[in-house]
């Protein structure tokens, strides 16, 4: 990797982590959208990267929040979302191996629904949902984080429905991408499918990282909530809909 793709990825990093740190998600879709709109890695590559630099935030966020988890939806989420990681690894890898404009389309398309998701703002149920929608929704993130490292989008939705506290939510969430992150990461390894000598420069973003999320809990934006969802729901459309629409293109044209 040279400099300047190097220079581009720490930049990118910054901005995913200190996103997460405010909103207590997406890391993954605003790294893997724009690596697959500079291509400085390969997309697997990146979606390891995304799982390295999701543990690394969710252990400083963490370590003080941890306390906050809600377990009660926390274990049936991480049941059925480890479930369909490997599944999603399969596809992901089934993918790859057919054409990359396909991944490309695919990430593009989770992008895009996953702001357009973003924009609406959640109606608060009166009472916790059933034990069997966090299974089903931790299904779907399952099946996504096995792709792309980007699990998410529809468990976000869902948990911001819930009568509770946001701090809860937000720990619950990162919580759920940590072990995600590290499930993901020894499938690859087991696999023999850890990245080239020279993906190692990447995990350089790591200091990016930490130090960006410590200032974004520190000294946080002069912006509400609201506005922090819009900026995200214009960056993630955007780079959605720029990865997809030449990727169906040469695909369907």
């Amino acid at each position: 990797m040279d400099a300047g793709g190097l220079a581009i990825l720490l930049c990118l990093a910054a901005v995913a982590a200190y996103t997460q740190t405010l909103t207590g998600f997406a890391l993954g879709l605003i790294l893997m959208g724009g690596v697959g709109l500079t291509g400085v890695i390969a997309l697997p590559d990146a979606a390891v990267l995304v799982s390295c630099l999701t543990f690394v935030n969710a252990v400083l966020v963490l370590a003080k929040g941890w306390r906050d988890v809600a377990l009660r939806q926390f274990v049936p989420i991480i049941v059925s979302s480890l479930a369909m990681l490997f599944a999603g690894y399969a596809l992901l890898g089934v993918m790859a191996a057919a054409s990359i404009d396909w991944l490309k389309l695919v990430l593009g398309g989770v992008i895009v629904t996953s702001s357009l998701q973003l924009a609406m703002k959640p109606t608060q149920l009166a009472r916790l949902s059933s034990t069997a929608s966090f299974l089903f929704f931790g299904a779907i993130a399952g099946l996504m984080g096995g792709l792309f490292s980007t699990s998410g989008p529809p468990l976000v939705y869902h948990l911001y429905r819930q009568p509770l506290h946001p701090v809860v939510i937000r720990e619950t969430l990162v919580a759920v991408f940590a072990v995600n992150a590290v499930v993901r990461l020894g499938v690859v390894a087991s696999v023999g499918a850890m990245p080239s000598a020279g993906f190692w420069w990447t995990l350089l973003t790591i200091p990016v990282v930490i130090v960006t999320t410590i200032t974004a809990r520190r000294w946080p934006p002069p912006l509400s909530s609201l506005t922090m969802r819009r900026l995200a729901f214009v960056l993630l459309f955007l780079s959605g809909a720029s990865l997809a629409l030449p990727a169906a293109y040469d695909i369907f044209l």
